[in-house]
Protein backbone atom coordinates (compact mmCIF):
# COMPACT_ATOMS: atom_id res chain seq x y z
CA UNK A 1 0.00 0.00 0.00
CA UNK A 2 1.46 3.12 -1.35
CA UNK A 3 2.38 5.90 1.59
CA UNK A 4 -0.33 9.14 1.69
CA UNK A 5 2.66 11.55 3.19
CA UNK A 6 4.63 13.50 1.57
CA UNK A 7 8.23 12.67 -0.12
CA UNK A 8 10.58 12.34 1.84
CA UNK A 9 13.37 14.80 1.76
CA UNK A 10 16.62 13.71 1.49
CA UNK A 11 20.16 15.26 1.43
CA UNK A 12 22.93 13.18 0.02
CA UNK A 13 26.98 14.47 0.85
CA UNK A 14 29.33 13.30 -1.36
CA UNK A 15 32.93 14.17 -2.06
CA UNK A 16 32.36 13.37 -5.77
CA UNK A 17 29.49 11.90 -7.60
CA UNK A 18 31.25 10.15 -10.88
CA UNK A 19 30.35 6.79 -10.85
CA UNK A 20 32.09 4.19 -8.71
CA UNK A 21 30.39 1.29 -6.20
CA UNK A 22 28.65 3.81 -3.50
CA UNK A 23 27.65 6.15 -6.24
CA UNK A 24 26.13 3.00 -7.96
CA UNK A 25 24.47 2.09 -4.78
CA UNK A 26 23.28 5.12 -3.74
CA UNK A 27 21.72 5.42 -7.08
CA UNK A 28 20.26 2.17 -7.21
CA UNK A 29 18.23 3.08 -4.18
CA UNK A 30 17.68 6.64 -5.08
CA UNK A 31 15.65 4.80 -8.44
CA UNK A 32 14.11 2.08 -5.54
CA UNK A 33 12.35 4.22 -3.46
CA UNK A 34 10.73 5.71 -6.53
CA UNK A 35 8.46 8.94 -5.53
CA UNK A 36 8.48 8.33 -2.14
CA UNK A 37 11.37 10.68 -2.19
CA UNK A 38 12.86 13.81 -3.32
CA UNK A 39 17.00 13.80 -3.39
CA UNK A 40 19.56 16.71 -3.28
CA UNK A 41 23.17 15.73 -3.74
CA UNK A 42 26.03 18.08 -2.83
CA UNK A 43 29.80 17.42 -3.81
CA UNK A 44 33.22 18.60 -3.01
CA UNK A 45 33.87 18.35 -6.77
CA UNK A 46 31.00 20.52 -8.40
CA UNK A 47 31.78 18.96 -11.92
CA UNK A 48 32.36 14.82 -11.13
CA UNK A 49 28.61 14.32 -11.95
CA UNK A 50 29.25 11.10 -13.93
CA UNK A 51 26.52 9.47 -11.86
CA UNK A 52 23.77 11.38 -12.60
CA UNK A 53 23.08 10.12 -15.92
CA UNK A 54 21.95 6.70 -14.20
CA UNK A 55 19.27 8.39 -11.92
CA UNK A 56 16.11 7.64 -13.33
CA UNK A 57 13.92 9.11 -15.40
CA UNK A 58 11.07 10.86 -12.90
CA UNK A 59 13.30 10.76 -9.95
CA UNK A 60 13.21 14.19 -8.32
CA UNK A 61 17.45 14.48 -7.92
CA UNK A 62 18.37 18.70 -7.43
CA UNK A 63 21.77 19.30 -8.10
CA UNK A 64 21.70 22.99 -6.00
CA UNK A 65 24.79 25.66 -7.24
CA UNK A 66 23.94 27.58 -3.59
CA UNK A 67 24.47 25.51 -0.89
CA UNK A 68 27.55 25.06 1.36
CA UNK A 69 30.62 23.86 -0.21
CA UNK A 70 31.56 20.17 0.85
CA UNK A 71 35.04 21.77 0.05
CA UNK A 72 37.02 23.76 2.83
CA UNK A 73 38.79 23.83 6.26
CA UNK A 74 36.94 23.00 9.34
CA UNK A 75 35.72 25.78 10.80
CA UNK A 76 32.63 26.63 12.38
CA UNK A 77 31.73 29.49 10.99
CA UNK A 78 31.14 27.04 7.74
CA UNK A 79 29.53 24.29 10.23
CA UNK A 80 27.05 27.05 11.23
CA UNK A 81 26.33 27.29 7.22
CA UNK A 82 25.81 23.62 7.10
CA UNK A 83 23.16 23.32 10.28
CA UNK A 84 21.23 25.76 8.59
CA UNK A 85 20.67 24.02 5.37
CA UNK A 86 20.71 20.47 7.04
CA UNK A 87 17.09 21.50 8.75
CA UNK A 88 15.74 21.71 5.64
CA UNK A 89 15.29 17.89 5.01
CA UNK A 90 14.34 14.80 6.73
CA UNK A 91 17.52 12.48 6.57
CA UNK A 92 20.86 13.38 5.88
CA UNK A 93 22.61 10.82 3.65
CA UNK A 94 26.79 11.08 4.18
CA UNK A 95 29.33 8.85 2.22
CA UNK A 96 33.30 8.49 2.99
CA UNK A 97 35.93 10.87 4.49
CA UNK A 98 34.83 13.93 1.88
CA UNK A 99 31.36 14.26 3.23
CA UNK A 100 32.83 14.24 7.19
CA UNK A 101 32.76 17.84 7.57
CA UNK A 102 29.06 17.49 6.66
CA UNK A 103 29.16 14.63 9.84
CA UNK A 104 30.94 17.14 12.18
CA UNK A 105 28.64 19.95 11.57
CA UNK A 106 25.40 17.75 12.46
CA UNK A 107 26.95 16.77 15.66
CA UNK A 108 28.11 19.98 17.20
CA UNK A 109 24.94 21.86 16.39
CA UNK A 110 22.46 19.34 16.62
CA UNK A 111 22.56 19.87 20.99
CA UNK A 112 21.82 23.56 19.66
CA UNK A 113 19.10 23.50 17.30
CA UNK A 114 17.47 19.65 16.44
CA UNK A 115 18.51 18.56 13.23
CA UNK A 116 17.47 15.50 11.13
CA UNK A 117 18.89 12.35 11.58
CA UNK A 118 22.44 11.37 9.51
CA UNK A 119 23.50 8.53 8.24
CA UNK A 120 27.16 7.52 7.24
CA UNK A 121 28.22 5.63 4.61
CA UNK A 122 31.90 4.01 4.45
CA UNK A 123 32.74 2.61 2.02
CA UNK A 124 36.88 2.75 1.80
CA UNK A 125 39.53 5.25 1.02
CA UNK A 126 41.75 7.19 -1.08
CA UNK A 127 45.11 6.77 -2.38
CA UNK A 128 46.45 8.62 0.90
CA UNK A 129 44.97 6.16 3.24
CA UNK A 130 45.10 2.97 1.19
CA UNK A 131 48.41 1.40 3.12
CA UNK A 132 47.43 3.30 6.45
CA UNK A 133 44.96 5.07 7.83
CA UNK A 134 46.02 8.89 9.22
CA UNK A 135 45.73 8.82 13.06
CA UNK A 136 44.37 12.91 12.73
CA UNK A 137 41.61 11.61 10.56
CA UNK A 138 40.62 8.65 12.49
CA UNK A 139 40.53 11.01 15.67
CA UNK A 140 37.96 13.15 13.33
CA UNK A 141 35.73 10.43 12.01
CA UNK A 142 35.57 8.93 15.84
CA UNK A 143 34.42 12.42 16.82
CA UNK A 144 32.46 13.33 14.06
CA UNK A 145 30.66 9.90 13.86
CA UNK A 146 29.83 9.83 17.86
CA UNK A 147 26.05 11.28 17.15
CA UNK A 148 25.11 9.97 13.61
CA UNK A 149 21.99 7.36 13.79
CA UNK A 150 24.04 4.78 11.85
CA UNK A 151 27.57 3.89 10.36
CA UNK A 152 27.08 1.90 7.53
CA UNK A 153 29.73 -0.43 5.60
CA UNK A 154 29.71 -3.08 3.34
CA UNK A 155 32.65 -5.32 4.49
CA UNK A 156 33.79 -6.78 7.35
CA UNK A 157 37.20 -5.42 6.89
CA UNK A 158 35.41 -1.99 7.40
CA UNK A 159 33.16 -3.06 10.46
CA UNK A 160 36.57 -4.18 12.07
CA UNK A 161 37.42 -0.72 11.55
CA UNK A 162 34.59 0.99 12.68
CA UNK A 163 34.25 -0.96 15.94
CA UNK A 164 38.30 -1.22 16.99
CA UNK A 165 39.87 2.07 15.32
CA UNK A 166 36.85 4.55 15.34
CA UNK A 167 35.65 2.92 18.70
CA UNK A 168 31.84 2.89 17.33
CA UNK A 169 29.51 0.99 19.41
CA UNK A 170 27.91 -2.06 18.16
CA UNK A 171 24.60 -0.62 18.08
CA UNK A 172 25.71 2.22 15.74
CA UNK A 173 27.26 0.15 13.13
CA UNK A 174 25.65 -1.74 10.56
CA UNK A 175 27.05 -4.06 7.84
CA UNK A 176 25.05 -4.09 5.10
CA UNK A 177 26.51 -6.52 1.66
CA UNK A 178 26.10 -4.16 -1.46
CA UNK A 179 24.11 -6.24 -3.74
CA UNK A 180 22.85 -6.30 -7.43
CA UNK A 181 20.35 -7.15 -9.69
CA UNK A 182 21.85 -10.50 -9.97
CA UNK A 183 19.19 -12.10 -13.19
CA UNK A 184 20.32 -8.86 -15.14
CA UNK A 185 23.92 -10.35 -15.42
CA UNK A 186 22.78 -13.69 -16.83
CA UNK A 187 21.00 -12.50 -20.10
CA UNK A 188 23.61 -12.03 -23.58
CA UNK A 189 25.37 -8.99 -23.68
CA UNK A 190 24.77 -6.62 -26.29
CA UNK A 191 27.10 -6.78 -29.06
CA UNK A 192 27.09 -2.64 -29.49
CA UNK A 193 26.90 -1.75 -25.59
CA UNK A 194 30.36 -0.85 -25.72
CA UNK A 195 30.97 2.23 -28.19
CA UNK A 196 34.15 1.35 -30.31
CA UNK A 197 34.58 -1.98 -29.52
CA UNK A 198 34.77 -5.19 -31.96
CA UNK A 199 35.89 -8.25 -31.01
CA UNK A 200 39.05 -9.01 -32.91
CA UNK A 201 39.52 -13.20 -34.14
CA UNK A 202 42.25 -14.86 -31.94
CA UNK A 203 41.64 -12.00 -28.92
CA UNK A 204 41.30 -12.10 -25.25
CA UNK A 205 39.44 -9.62 -23.69
CA UNK A 206 40.39 -7.98 -20.18
CA UNK A 207 37.57 -5.59 -18.74
CA UNK A 208 37.22 -3.46 -16.11
CA UNK A 209 34.49 -1.03 -14.76
CA UNK A 210 36.07 1.77 -12.18
CA UNK A 211 36.29 5.29 -11.46
CA UNK A 212 39.51 6.55 -12.71
CA UNK A 213 41.03 7.67 -9.58
CA UNK A 214 45.02 6.69 -8.24
CA UNK A 215 43.59 4.14 -5.86
CA UNK A 216 42.29 2.08 -8.46
CA UNK A 217 46.15 2.07 -9.88
CA UNK A 218 45.03 1.15 -13.56
CA UNK A 219 48.45 2.41 -14.92
CA UNK A 220 49.60 -1.23 -12.99
CA UNK A 221 46.83 -2.79 -14.93
CA UNK A 222 48.01 -1.37 -18.40
CA UNK A 223 51.63 -2.66 -17.29
CA UNK A 224 50.27 -6.65 -16.42
CA UNK A 225 48.21 -6.52 -19.89
CA UNK A 226 51.14 -4.91 -21.86
CA UNK A 227 53.02 -8.18 -20.28
CA UNK A 228 51.13 -10.89 -22.05
CA UNK A 229 52.41 -12.80 -25.31
CA UNK A 230 49.13 -12.89 -26.88
CA UNK A 231 46.68 -10.77 -28.17
CA UNK A 232 44.73 -8.90 -25.35
CA UNK A 233 41.98 -6.12 -25.53
CA UNK A 234 42.27 -4.51 -22.14
CA UNK A 235 38.46 -2.45 -22.10
CA UNK A 236 38.31 0.21 -19.07
CA UNK A 237 34.76 1.52 -18.80
CA UNK A 238 34.72 4.75 -16.43
CA UNK A 239 35.75 8.30 -16.24
CA UNK A 240 37.53 10.15 -13.15
CA UNK A 241 40.83 12.55 -13.38
CA UNK A 242 43.46 9.43 -14.25
CA UNK A 243 42.37 9.31 -17.71
CA UNK A 244 45.65 10.54 -19.12
CA UNK A 245 47.79 8.96 -16.88
CA UNK A 246 46.29 5.84 -18.06
CA UNK A 247 46.36 6.81 -21.45
CA UNK A 248 50.33 7.86 -21.59
CA UNK A 249 51.13 5.03 -19.68
CA UNK A 250 49.64 2.67 -22.19
CA UNK A 251 51.20 4.82 -25.47
CA UNK A 252 54.94 4.45 -23.62
CA UNK A 253 54.29 1.02 -23.69
CA UNK A 254 52.96 1.04 -27.56
CA UNK A 255 49.56 -0.61 -26.79
CA UNK A 256 47.44 2.56 -27.03
CA UNK A 257 45.92 0.53 -29.97
CA UNK A 258 45.14 -2.54 -27.38
CA UNK A 259 43.34 0.42 -25.24
CA UNK A 260 39.86 0.92 -25.10
CA UNK A 261 38.42 3.60 -22.63
CA UNK A 262 35.06 4.58 -23.80
CA UNK A 263 33.94 6.29 -20.73
CA UNK A 264 31.14 5.98 -18.23
CA UNK A 265 28.35 3.70 -19.64
CA UNK A 266 25.01 3.13 -18.12
CA UNK A 267 23.67 -0.60 -17.02
CA UNK A 268 26.58 -2.73 -16.96
CA UNK A 269 24.42 -5.92 -17.57
CA UNK A 270 24.39 -4.61 -20.75
CA UNK A 271 28.12 -4.97 -22.03
CA UNK A 272 30.37 -7.11 -18.80
CA UNK A 273 29.67 -9.97 -20.50
CA UNK A 274 31.51 -9.18 -23.25
CA UNK A 275 34.83 -9.33 -21.23
CA UNK A 276 36.92 -12.72 -20.72
CA UNK A 277 38.27 -11.56 -17.71
CA UNK A 278 37.48 -9.07 -15.34
CA UNK A 279 40.56 -7.87 -13.81
CA UNK A 280 40.66 -5.14 -10.78
CA UNK A 281 43.85 -3.30 -9.92
CA UNK A 282 43.68 -1.40 -6.61
CA UNK A 283 45.57 -0.47 -3.78
CA UNK A 284 42.49 -0.04 -1.48
CA UNK A 285 38.71 -1.71 -1.85
CA UNK A 286 36.03 -2.74 0.24
CA UNK A 287 33.25 -5.05 -1.22
CA UNK A 288 33.42 -3.65 -4.55
CA UNK A 289 30.33 -4.21 -7.20
CA UNK A 290 32.30 -4.22 -9.66
CA UNK A 291 33.36 -7.40 -8.67
CA UNK A 292 29.76 -8.75 -8.16
CA UNK A 293 28.96 -7.60 -11.34
CA UNK A 294 31.51 -9.68 -12.48
CA UNK A 295 30.66 -13.04 -10.67
CA UNK A 296 27.40 -12.38 -11.66
CA UNK A 297 27.81 -12.25 -16.06
CA UNK A 298 29.96 -15.54 -14.68
CA UNK A 299 33.82 -13.81 -15.08
CA UNK A 300 36.84 -15.69 -13.35
CA UNK A 301 38.54 -12.66 -11.40
CA UNK A 302 42.03 -11.59 -11.61
CA UNK A 303 42.45 -9.06 -8.39
CA UNK A 304 44.89 -8.37 -5.59
CA UNK A 305 43.63 -9.72 -2.52
CA UNK A 306 42.20 -6.19 -0.89
CA UNK A 307 39.13 -5.25 1.08
CA UNK A 308 36.94 -8.81 0.85
CA UNK A 309 37.36 -9.62 -2.47
CA UNK A 310 39.11 -12.93 -1.36
CA UNK A 311 35.63 -13.50 0.50
CA UNK A 312 33.33 -12.96 -2.37
CA UNK A 313 34.91 -14.99 -5.18
CA UNK A 314 34.42 -18.53 -5.46
CA UNK A 315 37.20 -20.41 -3.28
CA UNK A 316 38.28 -21.85 -6.77
CA UNK A 317 39.14 -18.35 -8.05
CA UNK A 318 40.36 -16.79 -4.40
CA UNK A 319 43.50 -19.26 -4.77
CA UNK A 320 44.07 -16.85 -7.86
CA UNK A 321 44.04 -13.69 -6.04
CA UNK A 322 47.57 -11.90 -5.49
CA UNK A 323 49.07 -10.52 -3.14
CA UNK A 324 48.08 -6.34 -2.63
CA UNK A 325 50.16 -4.32 -4.49
CA UNK A 326 52.06 -7.00 -6.26
CA UNK A 327 51.97 -6.19 -10.03
CA UNK A 328 53.60 -9.91 -11.01
CA UNK A 329 50.90 -11.68 -8.80
CA UNK A 330 48.59 -9.67 -11.70
CA UNK A 331 51.10 -10.30 -14.77
CA UNK A 332 51.26 -13.99 -13.60
CA UNK A 333 47.08 -14.46 -13.04
CA UNK A 334 46.02 -12.65 -16.01
CA UNK A 335 48.69 -14.80 -18.47
CA UNK A 336 46.83 -17.82 -16.35
CA UNK A 337 43.15 -16.53 -17.23
CA UNK A 338 44.40 -15.96 -20.57
CA UNK A 339 46.16 -19.13 -21.75
CA UNK A 340 43.27 -21.59 -20.48
CA UNK A 341 39.89 -20.98 -21.62
CA UNK A 342 38.47 -24.14 -19.46
CA UNK A 343 39.62 -22.60 -16.61
CA UNK A 344 38.12 -19.34 -17.45
CA UNK A 345 34.53 -21.03 -17.88
CA UNK A 346 35.21 -22.83 -14.64
CA UNK A 347 35.70 -20.52 -12.32
CA UNK A 348 33.03 -17.71 -14.34
CA UNK A 349 30.60 -20.46 -13.88
CA UNK A 350 31.52 -20.85 -10.02
CA UNK A 351 31.64 -17.07 -9.55
CA UNK A 352 28.07 -16.63 -10.96
CA UNK A 353 26.79 -19.53 -8.43
CA UNK A 354 27.96 -17.79 -5.80
CA UNK A 355 26.56 -14.02 -6.71
CA UNK A 356 23.36 -15.76 -6.94
CA UNK A 357 23.40 -17.00 -3.78
CA UNK A 358 25.11 -14.34 -1.40
CA UNK A 359 24.95 -10.69 -4.02
CA UNK A 360 21.16 -10.87 -4.61
CA UNK A 361 20.03 -6.72 -4.46
CA UNK A 362 17.00 -7.40 -2.77
CA UNK A 363 18.21 -7.97 0.59
CA UNK A 364 20.46 -4.74 0.52
CA UNK A 365 17.41 -2.99 -0.71
CA UNK A 366 15.47 -4.20 2.26
CA UNK A 367 17.74 -3.54 4.70
CA UNK A 368 18.40 0.31 3.38
CA UNK A 369 14.93 1.11 3.43
CA UNK A 370 13.98 -0.21 6.58
CA UNK A 371 17.36 1.58 8.02
CA UNK A 372 16.44 4.52 6.85
CA UNK A 373 13.02 4.61 7.38
CA UNK A 374 13.53 4.25 10.92
CA UNK A 375 15.64 6.86 11.48
CA UNK A 376 12.92 8.95 9.95
CA UNK A 377 10.35 7.85 12.02
CA UNK A 378 8.49 6.26 8.90
CA UNK A 379 8.61 2.45 8.95
CA UNK A 380 6.84 2.10 5.97
CA UNK A 381 9.66 4.48 3.84
CA UNK A 382 10.37 2.11 0.65
CA UNK A 383 8.06 -0.74 0.70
Amino acid sequence: MKSTTRPARILHLHSTFDLGGKEARAVRLMNHFGQAAQHTILTAVPDALGARAAIAPGIRADFPNNAPSLAGKPNLARYRKFADYFANFDLILSYNWGAMDGVMARTIFNSITPLPPVIHHEDGFNEDEAVKLKAKRNWFRMVALARTDALVVPSHTLEQIALKVWKQPDSRVRRISNGIDVAAYAKRPQKGAIPGFQRRDGEIVIGTLAGLRAVKNLPRLVRAVAALDRPVRLVIVGEGPERAAIEAEAARLGIADRLLMPGFLKNPARYVGLFDIFALSSDSEQQPISVMEAMAAGLPVAAPMVGDVAHMVAPDNAILLGEPGSEAGLIDNLRRLAEDPALRTALGNANRAKAEAEFDERLMLERYAALYGRAMGRPEFGR
